[in-house]
């Protein structure tokens, strides 16, 4: 793994844009206009490399599941946060029926610099976005920078595969609706949306719009409908479960959840199951079920027990995104004062590639390792502020 300066291409922003990305430029607090998609440098991985850390995500990946199995089994959900008994047999219910209900993708975010393990910070498997840079733009780029290279990117063929695979499970004799939340300024989650339509579509599945604020409730005939006043099935959304079973609608949407079909049910993608593997309690479990495992931090719920004294550690919310409340804390530091749930997780900076702290998103699709997104932060979190670069295989 190499960091490469290049010249980025000429009208480099009108090309991504035509490719999908709509939101190449990153607004700072300054009101200043910075790039997001980043071309003035490439990372570059060997092959045996990438195929050694593919070994490692679809470990991780069978670890997860596992972990899940556990928490079902024994009974863990208050350590996630799950204390609705409504939320929690609905997750129960939605896992023990997992192989009904489609799954498409998920993102895990490791720790590696080339030299040693790739470490586990994190998976996000219910609303990952930065999909539709690493699966295009990067592509195209590639292809024109350096032809007859290879990259790890299998994304949207594999995209297109799952839905084909799962098409069985959907209701038949209706779209799959897309769903993304109105209130996104940015446009990232319509853009991930309309990126997953497209490639249900190229698949041969019937789709549709929707924003979530246009979902509405018929309280006659007991179903969630667009705003035509269709039933709606099957839906895509890009919004997580978490807010799904806490918002106005929160108990409409658990007495029709389908977890394997039945009259009146809408079947949500991804699956209820899903809050197992996006919250970060559970890298906490995952560390005492692997203890000591290569691709994984020590990680704990309760308290950072030894870290504080030896490594330092990171203190994460549980349902934290794009870096929000994320503080990290040096060995010795004062107990950490929080007013949500953490997981607290050994303290291992990222690796700094000329002054570019550095995160690798490992993609799984359908269970499967299916490619890479790179995202740099001038700081130790890789926040809101993050930059893609694109990478490549020589």
């Amino acid at each position: 793994m190499r960091r490469h300066t290049i010249t980025p291409r000429p009208g480099w922003q009108q090309t991504v844009e035509e490719q999908g990305l709509i939101y190449p430029l990153t607004r700072y607090p300054d009101d200043s206009l910075r790039p997001y998609w980043d071309e003035s440098a490439y990372y570059a991985f060997s092959l045996p490399e990438v195929e050694a850390l593919e070994e490692v995500v679809e470990e991780l990946h069978r670890m997860c599941l596992a972990a899940a199995a556990h928490i079902v089994d024994h009974d863990r959900f208050a350590d996630l946060g799950l204390t609705d008994p409504r939320v929690v047999r609905a997750v129960t219910e939605s896992w023990h029926r997992r192989a009904e209900l489609p799954s498409l993708y998920g993102r895990f975010d490791l720790r590696y610099d080339g030299t040693g393990p790739a470490k586990l910070l994190e998976y996000n498997a219910d609303t990952p976005t930065s999909l539709v840079e690493a699966a295009s733009p990067q592509w195209f780029w590639m292809e024109e920078r350096f032809p007859g290279a290879d990259q790890w990117n299998s994304l949207h063929e594999r995209l297109v595969d799952a839905w084909k695979r799962q098409a069985a499970l959907l209701p038949p004799g209706s779209p799959l609706y897309f769903a993304h939340s109105a209130a996104d300024e940015l446009g990232e989650d319509l853009m991930t949306v309309g990126y997953l339509k497209e490639t249900a579509e190229q698949a041969g599945l019937p789709t549709d719009w929707i924003s979530m604020e246009e979902i509405g409730w018929d309280s006659l005939s007991g179903r969630f409908v667009d705003n035509q006043l269709h039933y709606i099935r099957s839906c895509f959304k890009l919004y997580p479960w978490e807010w799904l079973t806490t918002d106005a609608f929160a108990e409409h949407v658990l007495d029709t959840l389908d977890n394997g079909g039945g009259t009146g049910s809408t079947l949500w993608i991804e699956p209820a199951w899903k809050m197992l593997l996006s919250n970060k309690a559970l890298l906490a479990i995952l560390w005492e079920l692997y203890p000591d495992h290569p691709n994984l931090l020590p990680a704990y719920v309760d308290g950072p027990r030894e870290l504080a004294t030896a490594t330092g550690y990171v203190a994460k919310p549980l349902l934290g995104r794009e870096g929000e409340g994320v503080t990290l804390h040096a060995p010795g530091s004062p107990p950490p004062v929080s007013e949500e749930p953490c997981c607290y997780q050994e303290l291992a900076p990222l690796p700094d590639f000329d002054g570019n702290r550095t995160v690798l998103g490992a993609w799984v699709v359908d269970g499967e390792s299916a490619g890479l997104g790179i995202r740099e932060s001038a700081g130790p979190v890789t926040d809101e502020y993050a930059r893609f670069l694109p990478h490549v295989i020589l």
